[in-house]
């Protein structure tokens, strides 16, 4: 059984048609990309997971039991945390209050003090969060989901902002993140070089449906996802 299920997803915004049909699925351990051009549904499958949406069609599973009777406050009860792609911190707390509200989620091993340090803000934790620069804020974000002791990370857009040299060092740290809280990790990203280096399985959305899966050197190679990317012309 896969830990995460999408099942013939289809999410409907009026006349859009947002998510049509999709289904993807993450094992336990697995580091797999959900990627596509602008406005393919990545970030609307990852609202649904973690119920800010509700599908018109289809299921979502977690450990084999459907998410969509669980309400948001519930789901990282359930052992799901995400980061977003715009940075929702309360920014007129400190960094260490952030990580707190996390904290509260669940019952957990490890102290807010305890992922400061490991995601390198300890020094900065008592800054107000609206001080600091973008990555560092997406870092405070990281560390607020990890506090929850998740099973299942979705990260959306983790490199945002970043430059060459951080993206690789994230890259690194995504790694060795799954390996140390033995996390599961669906993670949306532009930055093609972070997914491709990172993610055991990629799934490909375009226009709310999925044109391609597999590892990432069957879907570099993907005629359909070079079109989606370039053009058909590509």
């Amino acid at each position: 059984m896969a830990l995460l299920e999408v099942e013939n997803v289809t999410k409907r915004f009026g006349g859009i048609v947002a998510l049509d049909g999709i289904s993807f699925t993450a094992e336990r351990g697995e580091i797999v990309g959900l990627i596509g051009p602008n406005g393919a549904g990545k970030t609307t499958a990852f609202n649904i997971i973690t119920r800010l949406y509700t599908p018109d069609e289809g299921d979502v599973r977690f450990e084999g039991k459907s998410l969509l009777d669980v309400p948001p406050s519930g789901v990282v009860k359930r052992g799901i945390a995400r980061t977003f792609q715009n940075v929702e911190l309360f920014r007129g707390m400190s960094v260490l209050d952030n990580v707190r509200v996390g904290a509260h989620a669940r019952n957990r091993e490890q102290s807010p003090d305890d992922v400061l340090f490991y995601v390198h803000l300890h020094s900065l934790r008592f800054r107000p969060a609206s001080e600091l620069p973008y990555g560092t804020q997406k870092r405070v974000e990281l560390a607020r989901a990890l506090i929850s002791a998740p099973r299942l990370l979705l990260l959306d857009e983790p490199a945002g902002g970043l430059s060459h040299e951080e993206v690789e060092r994230l890259a690194t740290f995504i790694e060795r993140m799954r390996a140390d809280y033995e996390l599961t990790v669906l993670l949306v990203e532009h930055h093609m070089g972070l997914v491709m280096s990172v993610a055991d399985r990629v799934h490909v959305l375009d226009f709310g449906r999925k044109i391609a899966e597999g590892t990432p050197a069957e879907v570099r190679g993907n005629r359909q996802v070079i079109e989606a990317y370039l053009g058909a012309d590509a």
